[in-house]
């Protein structure tokens, strides 16, 4: 039989996030990581980056900020429920899928496959991937918020 209460035990669980406060921060997390490419984009195209390198294009870029923060926010979410200890598994993973998501770009300078792709413009392109990590994770945070350590 245990001694513990519920209300003790609930305590290491994360709270529950309204769903109209997860939206709401989320749609602010990809305005803010929109306008944040936007400025990338200029200064790539500013150091001699293509005009028509297609992913410095606000079609694209907003595009796909908006489907890598909700994606994000859906894996955080599972990882904040199903996970023992959530923040040492977000400690590896976010970086890891920052690096991986990086590889593509990479391979860039070595391809002749993507149009118009130069040195600024997979520079900055490179940039924009870690300033929306940057801003996913923050987002989340405030969002999706983590249990301090292994559930009880």
């Amino acid at each position: 039989m245990s001694t513990t209460s519920p209300s003790a035990t609930s305590s290491a669980l994360p709270a529950r996030s309204k769903p109209g406060r997860v939206a709401g921060l989320l749609i602010a997390g990809i305005v803010a990581a929109s306008v944040a490419n936007a400025v990338i984009a200029l200064v790539a195209r500013a150091a001699g980056a293509s005009v028509d390198f297609q992913p410095l294009q606000p079609g694209a870029y907003v595009t796909f900020t908006a489907l890598g923060i909700l994606l994000g926010a859906v894996g955080w979410a599972v990882i904040r429920r199903r996970s023992a200890n959530p923040r040492a598994l977000l400690s590896w993973l976010v970086p890891t899928v920052l690096v991986v998501s990086l590889v593509p770009d990479l391979l860039m300078f070595v391809s002749d496959y993507t149009p118009n792709a130069d040195t600024a413009g997979i520079t900055g392109l490179l940039v924009m991937h870690a300033a929306v990590a940057a801003v996913a994770v923050a987002t989340y945070r405030r969002a999706l918020p983590l249990h301090d350590g292994p559930r009880s």
